[in-house]
């Protein structure tokens, strides 16, 4: 599966994503009830942060999915780890659908790896799912995340994970070229 990604425009896919991270299979996105101009606020948010960024997955020009890339000693988790040269954090999100598709979130999971290693400045990915989010924690492995330790963020008790371009190249047989 081959996928473009884009980043989000707040104002232009805000609709999407508020059905996207408001339906019930993203609970643990925690924005259930929210409002469409909350999910545009939070995404304007975003796009004006200098520590954080947000994309849209396309497949075949259809949007697919949802990733956020953050720098871990700015936001997200600060104070909860010691963040080491070239860490990088990551969300993603696929795109609710009635059809599901055999492989298709580890191939979206896949490509957003792919995507981030791409920069030669990454040198590991950093996760932090919540704990209760067994299929997350699956995937993460199935690409090379190692588990390191449960923390306590002020929303959640997360897994805090990492998984180095090396990990990922043995987890997934693909070498990331840069």
């Amino acid at each position: 599966m081959t996928f473009a990604i884009r980043p989000l425009d707040p104002l232009h896919d805000a609709e999407l994503v508020h059905g996207w991270v408001t339906h019930p299979k993203a609970a643990f996105w925690l924005m259930g009830d929210a409002s469409l101009p909350d999910v545009e606020r939070e995404y304007m948010s975003i796009a004006a942060a200098e520590h954080h960024d947000a994309f849209i997955g396309e497949r075949d020009g259809v949007p697919v999915f949802l990733m956020e890339r953050y720098d871990p000693r700015y936001v997200e988790l600060v104070g909860l780890y010691e963040p080491e040269p070239g860490d990088i954090g990551m969300h993603f999100l696929v795109a609710p659908t009635d059809t599901p598709e055999h492989g298709f979130t580890r191939a979206v999971i896949t490509a957003v790896m792919e995507h981030l290693f791409a920069d030669p400045a990454v040198r590991r990915v950093v996760v932090e799912p919540d704990v209760r989010n067994k299929a997350v924690h699956a995937l993460n492995e199935a690409v090379g995340f190692v588990p390191d330790r449960e923390i306590d963020k002020p929303e959640k008790r997360a897994l805090l994970s990492f998984c180095t371009r090396a990990g990922f190249e043995a987890a997934t047989d693909k070498e990331v070229r840069v």
